[in-house]
Formats: structure tokens, sequence, C-alpha cells
């Protein structure tokens, strides 16, 4: 599944334009976790007008934000299957995922496979499919179509072991020590 982004800014006369319609330039289908779609949207460290420079043009760059920054993302989970499937290879699926997701990648507990925890506040939404949010010690909520999610530097986990991929969008917040 591809994602459709439009930005827009003002130009030097001061009008709302349109300065890009298309996917984000680092979208990414993952070859060695087929079904997994990372789609970085768009990181801003919130300021007006925009500078009219697109974040998500420099690969590689970490995708958590700092302290005031923002990140938006869609991701696209598929079936837990996949990763059980004989055929699947942590060891070439492992820097895929870095270079799809950096920053975060980097979070991911090697010995517990997709736990992790960012210095961030995400906003999570389910946009399609059904989902298992897991937390430490193996607490669970099952989430739907809809369902929206608040997280707070948690360690956590997403789980699909349903038949279809998932696919959620997430607002993460760089977050300052209180």
């Amino acid at each position: 599944m591809s994602f459709r982004r439009v930005v827009t800014a003002k130009n030097a006369a001061g009008k709302s334009v349109v300065v890009s319609d298309g996917t984000s330039p680092r979208e990414m289908a993952l070859k060695h976790t087929p079904g997994f779609v990372s789609a970085p949207i768009w990181m801003a460290k919130p300021s007006l007008p925009a500078d009219g420079k697109d974040p998500m043009s420099i690969p590689g760059s970490s995708l958590l934000p700092g302290p005031g920054g923002s990140t938006f993302l869609v991701v696209t989970f598929p079936p837990d299957r996949v990763m059980m499937s004989p055929e699947f290879n942590p060891a070439l699926a492992g820097p895929e995922h870095a270079v799809a997701a950096p920053g975060i990648a980097e979070t991911f507990e090697m010995e517990n496979p997709g736990m992790h925890t960012t210095p961030t506040v995400d906003y999570a939404c389910v946009i399609d499919g059904e989902i298992v949010l897991e937390l430490d010690d193996g607490v669970t909520v099952q989430l739907k179509q809809g369902d929206t999610v608040v997280q707070q530097g948690a360690r956590h986990a997403w789980r699909n072991p349903g038949d279809k991929p998932a696919t959620l969008a997430f607002v993460l917040l760089g977050a300052g020590a209180a």
C-alpha cells in the first residue's frame, strides 16, 4: 500500500500552495518483512512560516523527534505469521527496518522482539484492521479500526495475530525531562 502525502505552504506572495503531492521520499515497503510498510510523512520543530524544505528528503536521518519536535508516520503491520514463517530471516530484516525507521529501530530490544521504548509521547490511531498493543508483563490491549492510543514513553510492542494487515497512523512528540 502506498500513502499519498499532500504538503501545503505559502508562496512568496503569501498565497497557499501545494508544494508536494505524492508519496513520501522515505516510504518503504520492506522486502524481507513482506507486508510491512513504513511511511514517514513529516518531521518538524514547529515554526511558521515553513522553510520550504522537505525533512523526509534526508535519507537516514533519525525519525525520533527531539524535545519540542514531532514526527508523523503511517505504518502497516503484516500478520505475525510473516515473522514466524520459516522463510523469515531476521538477519536480513533487521538492517532493512533500520533503514526504514532510523532512530526508532535502534530502540528495539533484541532479546524481546518488537518491544521498545521511545523518549516520546505518541498518538496512534488504527486506520485499518486490528492490532494488539503489548505492554510490560504480557498485558495486552486489543485495538480495532478507529481506536486510539496515547503512549507516554511506555515500553511496548505491536502484535498482529490476525490474518490481515493493520495500518496505524502515529504522531510522535519529542519529550524532554519533566
